[in-house]
């Protein structure tokens, strides 16, 4: 029989026998990691664990500390949950909405998945012969879920994963896949998957249950083992391990206004006519996309104006307005047209960023790894910048610093700023919700505002699309045409980016007394033109080949959209260029 080498992680080699699987392999190691294992990297591209050994190889093993380790544990659950549903309510159908704090919110709707036998999306299984009479009951809530329906939908996963069913991959020609969307009333889907332009579709089994899911799965449901579904009407959550808290279920924290703004940019895909990335697809088909785009700005107009009124609108009017949120989001257009809709309501506005309140680099705190922590509200002169914030809510004027990053030190010049009774100051700056700062602002001076791009557009009903994924795609195309930085440095960068938002942005977003999503429903397929080509310069034998590989394969499910109709003004000029602002 016919050995390879395998070389590992930590440089020891195993000589294994032809066939071998990754999870044979991956036994040994399971004590050494403090989470379950669900995939492996081989040769720098992600493999499940069933792939069989063929060659010499590198091999490291992906457990729940792992950002791809976490994707493929979530869909493998999501899996489970439409198939418990399939079991338990054959007349309903399970929908994939977005992210919530530590888990995803999905709704149950109605509509059957097609009939056609075992071969269709959405087709039954073994012992799927649950009668009506178990269906969902419809008193007490809009979609008629109750706490009770979910207690029983988080039963029967939890039996799948005791039976450990495996999710078995199969490769289905396009003609016989189209047949199968067809039948199992899966239109979503397959307008997602012809741009694709493979001649072929991945689909998994699951105890005779035939669904795609964009990306890998574990060996079978035993994997699957840590979960908890919380009822959260009109849906629920399903709770997972995270990459911060792998080893266990962590605790969910209720995020109202962020569900709220998930909803209405939910209630815009509704007036838009794209709920998926199979009716975007369509509309641009269709030759629409111009229209939509037109929708879709005037709609951001819209909420950005009704922010202005939030603001000047009561008996005493706001003097100080705080805008914060992660990178990528925005925030310089975003407050650039607030400051027009606040002149349009006659109030005048003085723009103050937060970053010239760095203190000099020397003075800047360090991290736990001995570098200039420059994420940190540390790194702030923060009893200069509440005392002047104070001044200028009084009325007074103020020299308002100037910080150089190349020297890495303020300038000996100060700018002059002076708010009477008709201005408004607009502060930017990702510490802008910190209670640290904002608690020394008085409450009827200040209005906080959060910005993010929320994408709420789902690949279709059971994939969906991260947010972060929007926002990195937008970094990767700004700092690729203004700041002279490859795909591979954004990509490079951006875990230490997410950790900085994860500690002093997300924790205070719920503080806010607004949330602005600043994300387009049309922008991934113009965004596709630019990223792309930068995504694939990034070669395979690179650590960062696999995330630039995956969000390319993300990428090319969207239909091309020519960017000459998104207008100067868009939020989406931040990054593509040709705005009207100075960002």
């Amino acid at each position: 029989m016919k050995k390879y080498k395998v070389t590992l992680e930590n440089g020891d080699i195993r000589e294994v026998n032809e066939n071998s699987t990754l999870e044979m392999l991956a036994s040994e190691f399971r004590s050494a990691h403090q989470s379950v294992i669900v995939a492996a990297m081989v040769n720098n591209s992600i493999r499940e664990l069933t792939w069989a050994i063929d060659s010499d190889c590198k091999v490291s093993f992906l457990d729940l500390s792992n950002s791809d380790g976490v994707r493929v544990y979530e869909r493998s659950l999501v899996f489970m949950l439409v198939k418990a549903v399939k079991h338990l309510f054959p007349e309903k159908k399970v929908k994939i909405k977005h992210s919530v704090s530590v888990g995803i919110y999905a709704e149950i709707i109605d509509g059957k998945y097609g009939a056609g036998g075992s071969s269709s999306v959405g087709a039954g299984g073994s012992g799927d012969s649950a009668s009506s009479a178990n269906g969902i009951t419809t008193e007490g809530a809009a979609c008629g879920l109750q706490a009770e329906d979910v207690a029983k939908i988080e039963a029967y996963m939890r039996h799948l994963s005791e039976q450990k069913i495996p999710f078995i991959r199969k490769a289905i020609d396009l003609k016989r896949a189209i047949d199968i969307f067809n039948s199992s009333d899966r239109q979503d889907l397959y307008n997602a998957i012809k741009e694709r332009g493979k001649p072929y579709v991945i689909f998994y089994d699951f105890d005779g249950l035939l669904d795609y899911f964009y990306g890998y799965m574990a060996p079978h449901s035993g994997y699957i083992d840590k979960f908890s579904l919380i009822y959260h009407p009109p849906g629920l959550v399903a709770v997972h391990p995270t990459k911060t808290s792998p080893g266990k279920i962590p605790s969910f924290k209720q995020l109202p206004k962020l569900m709220a703004i998930f909803s209405e940019y939910s209630g815009w895909g509704k007036i838009l006519g794209v709920e998926n990335v199979g009716a975007l697809n369509e509309l641009v088909g269709n030759s629409e996309g111009s229209d939509l785009i037109r929708i879709a700005e005037a709609l951001q107009e819209k909420k950005i104006a009704q922010i202005a009124d939030m603001i000047t609108g009561n008996s005493c009017c706001k003097r100080i307005v705080f805008i914060s949120g992660p990178s990528s989001s925005g925030k310089t257009t975003f407050a650039n047209r607030l400051s027009i809709q606040l002149r349009v309501n006659g109030f005048k506005t003085h723009a103050i960023s937060m970053d010239d309140y760095f203190l000099n680099r020397g003075d800047t705190p360090l991290d736990e790894n001995g570098e200039y922590d420059f994420e940190s509200p540390k790194a702030l002169d923060i009893d200069l910048f509440v005392t002047q914030m104070r001044s200028l809510a009084a009325g007074e004027t103020v020299d308002i610093p100037v910080y150089s990053f190349i020297k890495g030190m303020r300038e000996s010049y100060t700018r002059t700023v002076k708010a009477d009774d008709n201005h408004i100051i607009i502060v930017e700056g990702i510490h802008g919700l910190n209670t640290m700062i904002t608690s020394h602002i008085h409450k009827v001076d200040r209005f906080k505002i959060y910005i993010s791009a929320l994408t709420a557009l789902n690949i279709d009903d059971h994939n969906r699309i991260p947010t972060t994924d929007t926002r990195l795609i937008r970094r990767i195309v700004r700092d690729n045409q203004f700041r002279g930085s490859t795909a591979l440095d954004t990509i490079k960068r951006w875990p230490s980016v997410r950790m900085g938002e994860k500690k002093y942005i997300f924790p205070y977003q719920e503080t806010c007394d607004i949330m602005f999503n600043s994300a387009l429903i049309y922008e991934l397929g113009i965004l596709r033109a630019y990223a792309m080509p930068l995504l694939k310069k990034i070669r395979p034998d690179c650590m960062q080949y696999p995330e630039a590989n995956r969000l390319v394969k993300f990428l090319s499910c969207f239909a091309k959209i020519d960017s000459t109709d998104v207008p100067q003004n868009s939020i989406l000029r931040e990054f593509i260029g040709g705005s009207c602002f100075h960002v």
